[in-house]
C-alpha cells in the first residue's frame, strides 16, 4: 500500500472491536492481515479509505483513529446503506477490505502557531477526531484549541469517552449542544453556531476547520467570517460527496475539482464560487 499504484488494490483487514457508539453509529477498529499493509500504511487527518465487504460494495469513510498510531486503524460509520448496513452486523474476526488512503487531509503542518477552532456536526465528528489526537500529541506546537460539537439529540452524540479524555487536554476548550432537550442531557441546546458566543477568537491568528451536514457547514462558514477569521483559513471536508474515490465516477465534481481527489478537504477561499452543489 506504500505504492500510489497499489493503493487501487483492496487489501483485507481482521476487525479487533466494535464500539456501539449509538443505535445508528459503530466505530471498528481493524487490522490488516498482512504485516507490511499495517507497517506500510499511514495517513493525514482528513484523508479517508474505501472501505468494502465481499458481495455488497464499498464506501468512502474518513480514518478517525490517530495518524500516528500504525497497529491499527479506526472508522466510526453509520447505517445508512448497503455497505455500510452490512459492516453495521459485522463482529470481530469479520474481514473488511481497505483501498487507500485518499485525498487530501488537513494541512496542520502548517497551521503551527495558530490558535485552532474545530466545528462539528454529527457524523461530521470522527473525521476530526484524528485532527484533536494530533494537536494533542504535539500540543506545544500550536496555539489555543476550540472543538465545538453538535447533535441533534443526546442519544446521536459519539465519542463520549474519548471526550472526556480531550477534556484533559491543556488550553483545550470543548463545548458539546444537542439540539433537542431531554432529562438525560444537562449541557448546552441549540445549534452548534449558538456556541460561537462563547469563544474569544482572533481572527488573524486562528484557523478553522469544519465538517457536517452541507447546511450546518454554510452556517458555521459565515459565524466564522463574522469573527474575522478568513475564507483561505477556513478549512471545510466535503467527504459526504464522494463515491468512487479516485475521480472517475464524476458523482462528486465541483466545477472542475473532484472531492475525492483534490480533497475532501479544502480551503473555503478556493471554492466559495462553486458551492452551487454543496449548499
Amino acid at each position: 500500500m506504500a505504492e500510489k499504484n497499489e493503493s487501487y488494490r483492496p487489501v483485507p483487514a481482521k476487525i479487533l472491536s466494535v464500539m456501539k457508539e449509538n443505535e445508528r453509529v459503530k466505530t471498528f477498529r481493524l487490522s490488516f492481515v498482512s504485516r507490511e499493509d499495517n507497517a506500510s500504511f499511514s495517513f493525514t487527518p482528513g484523508q479517508f479509505a474505501m472501505f468494502g465487504v465481499a458481495g455488497v460494495g464499498e464506501a468512502p469513510i474518513s480514518i478517525c483513529s490517530p495518524s500516528f498510531e500504525h497497529k491499527y486503524i479506526e472508522v466510526s460509520i453509520r447505517k445508512a446503506g448497503n455497505v455500510t448496513g452490512a459492516m453495521f452486523g459485522m463482529k470481530k474476526g469479520d474481514t473488511v477490505w481497505v483501498r487507500g488512503p485518499y485525498g487530501r487531509g488537513f494541512p496542520l503542518d502548517e497551521c503551527k502557531g495558530r490558535d485552532i477552532v474545530l466545528v462539528a456536526g454529527g457524523i461530521g465528528f470522527p473525521p476530526l477526531a484524528s485532527v484533536i489526537d494530533h494537536l494533542a500529541r504535539h500540543r506545544k506546537e500550536y496555539g489555543r484549541i476550540w472543538v465545538l460539537y453538535g447533535a441533534r439529540d443526546f442519544e446521536d452524540l459519539v465519542f463520549r469517552k474519548r471526550s472526556k479524555r480531550w477534556t484533559g487536554i491543556e488550553n483545550l476548550k470543548m463545548l458539546v449542544t444537542v439540539e433537542s432537550p431531554c432529562t438525560s442531557w444537562n449541557g448546552c441546546t441549540g445549534m452548534v453556531t449558538d456556541l460561537f458566543s462563547g469563544l474569544d477568537v482572533d481572527g488573524k491568528r486562528t484557523v478553522a476547520m469544519s465538517c457536517g451536514p452541507p447546511v450546518m457547514m454554510k452556517f458555521v462558514t459565515l459565524g466564522l467570517q463574522k469573527m474575522g477569521i478568513q475564507d483561505n483559513d477556513i478549512y471545510l471536508s466535503l467527504e459526504r460527496m464522494m463515491q468512487c474515490g479516485i475521480g472517475k465516477c464524476g458523482h462528486c465534481s465541483i466545477g472542475d475539482r473532484h472531492v475525492c481527489t483534490d480533497g475532501p478537504v479544502f480551503r473555503y477561499g478556493e471554492i466559495k464560487n462553486m458551492l452551487e452543489r454543496v449548499w
